[in-house]
């Protein structure tokens, strides 16, 4: 939490309806990450059936009661969306469980009683203050011991709401107990001596933490200071919509944020959560002896979602009722290449046999799951190919780049189509192996499609400004490739603004470091019709697992220049190596062919690690960042089963708090969801949502469009084996 008024936070929402590969390529507007909005709402109003019922939030989200938080946990990859009134306060809470132990939260708080700031900058704006919360539960619990989780309210920074808790809580049939205890703002009642002075009497006092900057992690203020007991039950009643809540609190509101006292008859709150369906939940409740608070949550599970039934797809193809005679040699596969993009979904490069091996190269355009492309490439080849050819190899590419070969045999593939054998004996005999050169006759080389390019719309959407609480634009976009050859392309994408209320955006963030990202207000208001990328890029296999790429051009919104790129992905490894580098030159407003005087080189080496536990992948980079900085970053994500990602990010670098600004580092929490989980209609797009809490300029990474490590990502062989069952759809 920030006490200077003038911070602008940020998050980004929007709609895309693809027509094809390149429909979703623009990138949002200065972050990776592809913001849209429809799969996220669709999810939450989807009413996902499962059997066990999520638990309620509390008023700041997270499972809890009213004002306090529980120990237990929500289903991994529950998604919730909550807002709650109990005056002076209404909080937006946005709720992930990325994994079974972890809750993370983020917030924003709108303090009704206080101006944002100065009439001049924010009109009559009522205060917004941001904050991030971490629940980790540390035992689990057991017939007779209960769940016990640590947590930190509002983490980073000079918190006005921020607090440390460590609660335990037990179920009894229908009744669900809690009792925690509570340091800072929960805690704010003091009426019992900190435990931990034992260790130290240092724990006595909580010193004031950093400035107005904020952002910092205050690790010296963590659980110090005079405490507070709280807890209380939530009961399930026999009418299974309706839960009951009391509990005890621990904060005496005599200290609230920016001076405010707040009267408080009684600790003890009372509530009531409704649950309407399994996506919606609406909160009533009687608060501080003399205020009513009223929420409602939107929440999901995004793990479990499955997609709806693919109504415009094409059926698999029809076993043939007689077997084909044929050789290879005398099949037309021209026409088999058309039928493997419409019904399998691959854009054919190449056709070829290596004796009693047929390999089809080419890149997977329509099915999000490897395994159900590969399943119906297998079904078209059987209806055309005679006797002789015992396994079909599919080669993956990606923008001509090899990435897998994926093998099955035709015979056992069959006998499976036929239940003659499970997929547990089915899956003994598919082999995955790196591309290599081989002794093979070239059967068929398909004339490559030069120009590519599809509409779309995007939603953008800032929130947490001081100009307005909530700026949006609609625009068009229409984007575009052209291969000269198929590892060289151009691609580019120009924007037209339709609908927006960025008008309003009249606030620069103050910056002390050469201002790389911090001029976004002139790059989103100079032009109705701008041009975020236009490229000439070319990649190449440079050796077994290593990759190479070059690119030059309007690499950003911000920024053009030359670059590459390179990789080592070791087929088989669940680690990669990647570095890049980069000569950019800041563009002008306008976001047209003109350059602004600031130049620099900029570039990381990154670390991917696939950790092997719970799907998570972290990803470490070292280097220099676009305001001249030099630091890392970290990137810690969660893939589940049908690929919907949570993960967050932080930057730290050589600049201090003071010089970055408020917010002190660059950090932000991102979803990715497959549009396949949303639509009646294959596809490989996603879509995502990305919150970072400021734009400033320390921590700044070019934003590039293609990176080597998502170009190759067939290589992560989980979504293959986690969804093998598809390959007979």
């Amino acid at each position: 939490m920030k006490r200077s008024s003038t911070h602008y936070g940020r998050a980004r929402h929007s709609y895309v309806r693809p027509r094809n590969k390149l429909s979703l390529a623009c990138r949002a507007l200065f972050r990776p990450h592809y913001a849209y909005l429809l799969p996220l709402t669709g999810l939450l109003f989807a009413g996902l059936a499962h059997a066990d019922i999520a638990p309620t939030e509390s008023d700041w989200g997270g499972t809890g009661l009213l004002q306090t938080p529980s120990a237990q946990m929500a289903q991994e990859g529950e998604l919730g969306i909550e807002v709650t009134h109990v005056s002076p306060y209404t909080r937006y809470n946005f709720t992930l469980q990325p994994l079974p132990w972890l809750e993370g939260i983020f917030r924003y708080t709108d303090i009704d009683n206080r101006a944002y700031g100065p009439a001049v900058l924010s009109g009559d704006q009522t205060y917004k203050d941001k904050s991030i919360d971490i629940k980790v539960r540390v035992w689990r619990e057991s017939h007779y011991l209960p769940d016990v989780a640590i947590g930190i309210r509002d983490v980073g920074g000079t918190g006005l709401f921020s607090s440390e808790y460590v609660v335990g809580s037990k179920r009894f049939g229908p009744i669900e107990a809690s009792l925690g205890m509570a340091w800072g703002y929960m805690g704010s009642r003091g009426d019992i001596d900190n435990p931990l002075s034992i260790f130290s009497s240092r724990f006595n006092t909580r010193p004031l933490c950093g400035d107005a900057v904020g952002g910092q992690f205050c690790s010296d203020d963590y659980f110090r200071g005079p405490a507070a007991l709280f807890g209380g039950f939530s009961y399930q009643t026999p009418w299974d919509p309706l839960t009951l809540k009391i509990e005890y609190e621990g904060n005496n509101y005599q200290h609230e944020p920016l001076g405010e006292k707040l009267k408080q008859d009684t600790p003890v709150n009372v509530g009531a959560v409704f649950r309407l369906n399994r996506n919606v939940d609406f909160s009533v409740g009687f608060e501080r002896g003399n205020t009513a608070m009223l929420g409602i949550t939107l929440h999901t599970n995004i793990a479990q979602a499955t997609p709806p039934p693919k109504l415009l797809d094409p059926p698999p193809p029809p076993r043939p009722t007689t077997p084909p005679q044929q050789p290879p040699e005398q099949v037309n596969w021209a026409d088999v290449s058309r039928e493997l993009q419409n019904n399998a979904g691959l854009k054919v490069s190449k056709i070829a046999r290596s004796g009693s091996e047929l390999i089809v190269t080419g890149e997977q355009t329509k099915y999000l799951y490897i395994a159900q492309g590969i399943g119906r490439a297998a079904r078209v080849l059987d209806n055309h190919v005679g006797p002789g050819i015992d396994w079909y190899t599919v080669e993956s590419t990606n923008e001509s780049l090899p990435v897998v070969d994926t093998s099955i045999n035709r015979h056992i593939f069959d006998d499976l189509l036929d239940h003659q054998i499970d997929l547990d004996d089915f899956q003994r005999s598919v082999e995955q192996d790196a591309p290599q050169p081989r002794q093979e006759e070239v059967l068929y080389q398909a004339t490559p499609k030069a120009f590519d390019g599809g509409l779309s719309l995007t939603y953008a959407q800032s929130m947490g400004g001081p100009n307005a609480f909530i700026l949006y634009q609609i625009a068009a976009n229409y984007d575009a490739e052209y291969h000269f050859a198929p590892d060289l392309w151009w691609s580019g994408t120009v924007s037209a603004n339709l609908v927006n209320n960025y008008d309003k955006f009249t606030y620069t963030a103050p910056s002390d470091l050469p201002r790389v990202r911090t001029d976004i207000r002139q790059y989103l208001t100079s032009s109705d019709i701008t041009m975020p990328n236009f490229q000439l890029t070319t990649a190449h296999q440079l050796a077994d697992g290593l990759y190479g790429m070059a690119y030059a051009g309007m690499l950003e919104s911000m920024f053009g220049g030359v670059g590459g790129e390179t990789l080592y992905r070791p087929f088989g490894e669940r680690w990669a190596l990647g570095a890049d580098i980069n000569w950019v030159k800041q563009r002008g407003f306008d976001q047209g062919f003109t350059f602004r005087d600031y130049h620099i080189v900029t570039g990381q080496a990154t670390l991917y690690v696939d950790t092997g536990v719970q799907d998570v992948t972290v990803a470490v980079s070292a280097g220099r960042y676009l305001a001249g900085d030099w630091g890392g970053t970290i990137d810690i994500s969660r893939e589940f089963r049908n690929g919907v990602r949570m993960g967050a990010y932080a930057t730290l670098t050589n600049v201090d708090g003071r010089q970055y600004g408020e917010g002190s580092f660059d950090k932000g929490i991102y979803i990715s969801i497959p549009f396949d989980l949303m639509l009646p209609e294959s596809t490989v797009e996603r879509a995502g949502f990305l919150w970072e809490p400021l734009v400033r300029d320390g921590g700044a990474r070019l934003q590039k469009r293609y990176s080597l490590y998502t170009l190759t990502d067939d290589l992560d062989s989980d979504n293959f084996d986690d969804n093998l069952q598809k390959i007979t759809y």
